[in-house]
């Protein structure tokens, strides 16, 4: 969408500007765009001492918001669906630059962030542009900036930040059932040093908990609810009696703040990796980090046996987007945490995808072998090797790697706006450090 504010004043006759009255004032309306990554226009010229209105269109896939930060606050439209449109309407602002941006975790460094000049009233300048991949307010990036950017980044990587997520839940054992206490509850989550979300985590933490069991099992969850609204949890992949699904209406009431609802099953699926998650208002409390893994372990927890190689390390990556960012494990480069073998281990990989897009998974310097999908291992017959693997929303897969190079190699996804700016890399990188 153009800019679609109308700068021009039309006189008759032999009148001028000026002339015969005062002239009739532009009218303040302007268009926005959305989309990944970008606002469009990211540098709007308006009058001052009007009112100012936008309508704002999210033409991307995700959510997204658009905001001015007038000094005095910011305004915002809120947080608008893909295909959605909104309209902000500013008070008048005094003449001067006002940022604009998408207030989302990562968004304004992805290349969501711009400028509004705001001029003398009726005096608004037209064709001005704003600086390629720079945040509008601040100018163009010099040379030494980006790297400067960059080497910090690499410097701080694995940063340090409050809690981690994917941390074992030991349960309890009730007459020979295997039972697990998971509290869904609003938290605010550091995906980096400094940068904080208003996420949504089971046990605080962003992704849950880890659950793992054997097949054989009884096993038993007891989902309580401490946030602001409702909420289920369904057990994706996991084969169980429709009562315990965790679909709202169609298996089960909502389960209300202050509630709780108990799950209860026997485990009958082959060993892999599943994952639970929200089930309700799914596209904001999945966003916001209600998920995590729940292993069916092997016999002996020996996935070595399972896969016929040796397995010295074992590693968890889920994939996130939306309100928390871009993130695995829900931290963001440089606070992502690297997967460290020794030169010669077998390392095997999960990844799961509970974001809500696609992403494909880069590991330089290597090719792994997919050994497994959505829980199933693959026979041999069916295994393949790449160095790029993409998982699409609710996916799993397990890569094994034999860790034959030393070195730091990146890994990370391969849609670069999800990885890697002027300012050097963040959002869905970490590596694998073979020692």
């Amino acid at each position: 969408l153009a800019l679609t504010l109308v700068a021009a004043a039309c006189g008759g006759g032999e009148e001028g500007p000026g002339a015969g009255g005062d002239e009739e004032a532009a009218p303040a309306t302007f268009g926005v765009s959305l989309s990944e990554f970008a606002i469009t226009p990211d540098a709007i010229q308006a009058p001052a001492g009007q009112e100012l209105t936008f309508t704002v269109a999210n033409d991307g896939s995700a959510p997204h918001d658009f905001s001015v930060d007038t000094g005095a606050g910011i305004e915002t439209t809120g947080e608008i669906q893909a295909g959605q449109s909104e309209t902000l309407v500013v008070p008048a602002l005094e003449p001067g630059s006002y940022r604009i941006f998408c207030t989302i975790s990562g968004h304004a460094d992805l290349g969501m962030d711009g400028e509004l000049t705001v001029g003398a009233s009726g005096d608004v300048a037209t064709g001005a542009s704003g600086s390629t991949g720079a945040h509008g307010s601040t100018g163009a990036i010099t040379v030494q900036e980006m790297l400067d950017g960059h080497r910090e980044g690499v410097e701080a990587f694995p940063a340090e930040t409050e809690a981690l997520g994917n941390q074992p839940l030991e349960p309890t054992l009730e007459d020979g059932v295997k039972v697990f206490e998971l509290t869904a509850e609003e938290v605010r989550w550091e995906t980096k040093p400094g940068t904080f979300v208003e996420a949504m985590g089971f046990n605080g933490t962003v992704p849950g908990p880890e659950i793992r069991v054997s097949e054989g099992d009884r096993v038993r969850i007891v989902l309580r609810n401490e946030l602001s609204e409702p909420t289920t949890m369904h057990l994706h992949g996991v084969t169980l009696p429709n009562g315990m699904d965790g679909v709202p209406y169609v298996t089960q009431d909502p389960v209300m703040p202050g509630g709780f609802f108990t799950y209860e099953f026997e485990v009958v699926d082959p060993p892999g990796m599943y994952v639970y998650h929200s089930h309700f208002n799914s596209t904001e409390q999945v966003g916001r980090g209600l998920y995590g893994a729940f292993y069916v372990q092997p016999e002996g927890d020996d996935w070595a046996a399972l896969y016929g190689q040796p397995v010295d390390v074992e590693a968890t990556l889920f994939l996130g987007d939306g309100p928390t960012g871009y993130v695995l494990n829900g931290k963001e480069f440089p606070a992502t945490e690297p997967i460290v073998a020794e030169l010669g281990d077998g390392v095997l990989i999960h990844l799961s995808n509970d974001g809500a897009q696609l992403h494909p998974m880069h590991l330089h310097g290597f090719h792994f072998e997919v050994v497994a999908e959505d829980g199933f291992v693959l026979p041999p017959s069916q295994r393949y090797m790449a160095d790029t693997l993409t998982v699409a929303p609710g996916q799993r897969f397990d890569v094994y790697v034999d860790a034959e190079y030393p070195g730091v190699w990146a890994y990370h996804c391969h849609i670069l706006p999800h990885v890697e700016g002027p300012h050097g890399m963040y959002g869905m990188v970490t590596a694998l450090v073979v020692q």
